[in-house]
């Protein structure tokens, strides 16, 4: 394993350019490595696609713009397409709609080897970046295998070593800045031209978490990631036509990063890179076994095991008469938010620790009541994880509105767990549930640090989960899901032409998603 660290008393904008075309020429990420980026690059698809599928707003009116800007030459593909389009159009659609369900992957943030702790968040969402360039290059499917590590590689080091969140900022600022690196390396760029792009982010382009506050969100918060994304894009490609953007931006003085953490000059952070071997921020990045806020993966985790254990609340009549729910900062803040306790948007639904905990509740003792009662959920934790994922029928109006999930929700009480809990984040999801029932049973889960789908979690068959989750969101958008899954998982060996036509499916369509 190889890395370099580019110092904070150095031009780091400039030395993130030269790092990312060395990479794309000659990075030697591991075997283990390029399988889990596989695996995030097929979840995403899918995510995508199904939200395509089912005419989620705008997924489908970004797809329908970039169809609008159409490109012979040097242009890249929208999901369901072989016309060519503008490439940061191409972007902004696919990346929408990959983000819409809030499913795809998820990083904290966290390598304490090198005391590199900063925790802030962010997602799986730029996969497109590495796509659109791939095509426009007319590049071949390892170069664009390898620029998702890239891309993934660079925001998920700035994620461990400076905190947008903590200044309010949106995370998707570290995975524009990966974007227009990647970008401009697999298009050719100089470092210096990829330096400018970069500094044209950080001057221009830096949202507000004002996109993710308020009683109910909007589509903003799910297409925050293909804006800055398509920005970057657009920034990369006028940097290469000449235009000169900000030079050395992460040591300027009136930049985000030094207006927020004052130096004498420097950088506020030291960066590491990899270069080769295995470890790449990647391996430390985290599925979504379903629907739902990562943040309430602790929660459900600790859910599926009380009801494993303790099957029978499920099938009485009013058993539950309370749950708690205890988490740290900042999922207590985010989807514990008073606001949240009343959703009227899928939008709002999974920001909601109640709504989730309580639709996954309100699923399993549906199917506990059913034919066959609980012995259909399975025998282990892989199948009940399984036949109780949540989809994205678990977010429509009638789900949200569910009395069931009503009443249920009206039970739990959300706490924050304090410094106890603080402490052990971003390391895991610490998080424990505690069911009384009406005779005043007592259920505990304990601390649940690492549930299924977390980097650490060495207990779950994640691939068997994972299967039903493609399988899931493929069989909302195609007819043949497992068609494009095995392609998606073989991406490095396809050739530029199947490259270019890597989204060239036929959509289902299941008109608006209500």
């Amino acid at each position: 394993m190889s890395s370099i660290t580019l110092a904070k008393n150095t031009n780091q904008a400039l030395g993130i350019g030269q790092y990312a075309i060395d990479f794309i020429r000659a990075g030697y990420p591991s075997e283990a490595v390029l399988e889990r980026t596989r695996l995030f690059h097929a979840d995403a698809v899918l995510c995508g696609l199904s939200a395509l599928a089912l005419g989620t707003n705008a997924p489908r009116l970004l797809r329908e713009e970039a169809l609008g800007y159409p490109l012979k030459k040097a242009g890249a593909t929208v999901f369901g397409s072989r016309q060519r389009v503008q490439p940061e159009k191409a972007v902004v659609a696919n990346s929408s709609a990959v983000r819409e369900w809030d499913s795809n992957g998820t990083n904290f943030g966290f390598r304490p080897e090198l005391k590199h702790t900063a925790g802030e968040f962010g997602h799986n969402d730029f996969y497109p970046v590495a796509i659109a360039a791939a095509q426009a290059a007319r590049a071949e499917g390892d170069v664009a295998l390898r620029a998702m590590v890239l891309v993934d590689e660079i925001r998920g080091r700035l994620a461990e070593v400076f905190s947008l969140k903590t200044y309010k900022i949106d995370h998707v600022v570290h995975g524009a800045i990966a974007s227009a690196a990647t970008y401009g390396a697999v298009m050719g760029a100089t470092a210096e031209q990829i330096e400018s792009a970069i500094g044209m982010v950080v001057a221009h382009s830096i949202p507000w978490r004002a996109i993710r506050a308020g009683k109910q969100l909007s589509d903003s918060k799910g297409a925050s990631a293909a804006i800055s994304a398509e920005a970057a894009v657009l920034f990369m490609r006028r940097s290469m036509e000449g235009f000169m953007g900000p030079r050395d931006i992460f040591r300027n003085p009136e930049s985000m990063f030094r207006q927020f953490k004052a130096t004498k000059g420097d950088s506020p952070f030291d960066l590491v890179l990899s270069t080769s071997g295995d470890d790449f921020a990647v391996m430390g990045m985290h599925f979504k076994l379903g629907l739902y806020e990562h943040q309430s993966a602790g929660a459900l985790q600790g859910m599926f095991d009380l009801m494993r254990a303790n099957p029978a609340m499920l099938v009485e009549d009013n058993a539950i008469s309370s749950i708690t729910i205890v988490a740290y900062e900042p999922a207590f803040g985010i989807i514990g938010d008073p606001a949240k306790r009343d959703p009227h948007t899928r939008q709002s639904a999974d920001h909601s620790m109640v709504y989730i905990v309580s639709t996954l509740l309100r699923k399993a003792m549906e199917a506990a009541r059913a034919d066959g009662g609980i012995s259909t959920l399975g025998a282990d934790n892989d199948a009940w994880w399984c036949n109780l994922m949540l989809s994205p029928y678990d977010f429509n109006k009638d789900a949200i509105f569910n009395p069931l999930t009503r009443s249920l929700m009206e039970k739990i009480v959300f706490e924050h767990g304090g410094k106890e809990y603080d402490d052990r984040y971003p390391d895991g999801i610490p998080t424990s549930v505690k069911i009384t029932l009406q005779d005043g049973t007592k259920l505990e889960s304990g601390l649940v640090m690492y549930p299924s789908g977390h980097a650490r979690n060495t207990t779950a068959d994640l691939r068997a989960i994972l299967d039903a989750k493609f399988n899931l969101l493929g069989s909302i958008a195609l007819d043949n899901p497992s068609s494009l899954t095995k392609r998606l998982m073989k991406i490095d060996l396809l050739n530029a032409k199947q490259i270019r036509n890597l989204f060239n499916v036929s959509i289902l369509d299941h008109g608006a998603f209500e």
